[in-house]
């Protein structure tokens, strides 16, 4: 570590660095989904708008995650934007080992067989285009094919390490 004139404390890249800095970065909350044997899903802080034309999205998911060998074959997705009422349904997503379509969880079948979650901000149903990998991740490159906005309420944002609201 070195100290640097007005900057505090540098350190070196590491895996440590990276989950401290974004920790400060406050993001949104989605879910990902995907129709398999069974269905699988995923806590995301990491949704991107990446065109308007085609619209497509992108999230990362780990080649670790119970939920890759579906998204590594999947033709949809589906993604979910949580509200801030969602605060349990965020951790039961992100939980290792936990049963995301268990009782707890209101969701149907939806267009192109992806699961849909109940009262969410906004949902899209996407045609997977790409698959990038990206050290233990994988880049999931989708084009939106359709889509509902007519949750209401304020999103859930992750910032230092836990699910909250924004504040006025």
């Amino acid at each position: 570590m070195t100290a640097s004139p007005g900057l505090g404390t540098t350190r070196t890249a590491s895996p440590d660095l990276l989950r401290s800095v974004f920790r400060r970065h406050a993001a949104g909350v989605a879910v990902i989904t995907a129709a398999g044997e069974r269905p699988v899903g995923f806590t995301a802080t990491s949704l991107t708008s990446v065109a308007a034309e085609p619209p497509l999205v992108s999230f990362c998911v780990g080649t670790a995650s119970s939920s890759w060998p579906v998204l590594a074959e999947a033709e949809h997705v589906g993604v979910h934007i949580l509200g801030e009422h969602q605060r349990e349904l965020a951790a039961t997503f992100a939980r290792s080992g936990a049963d995301r379509f268990g009782p707890s969880t209101f969701w149907r079948s939806g267009p192109e067989g992806v699961p849909l979650l109940d009262d969410v901000q906004a949902w899209l149903v996407c045609r997977v285009v790409a698959r990038v990998p990206a050290g233990d991740h994988h880049i999931v490159i989708a084009q939106v094919v359709e889509g509902d906005t007519d949750g209401g309420g304020r999103p859930l944002v992750y910032h230092q390490g836990r699910f909250t609201a924004l504040r006025d």
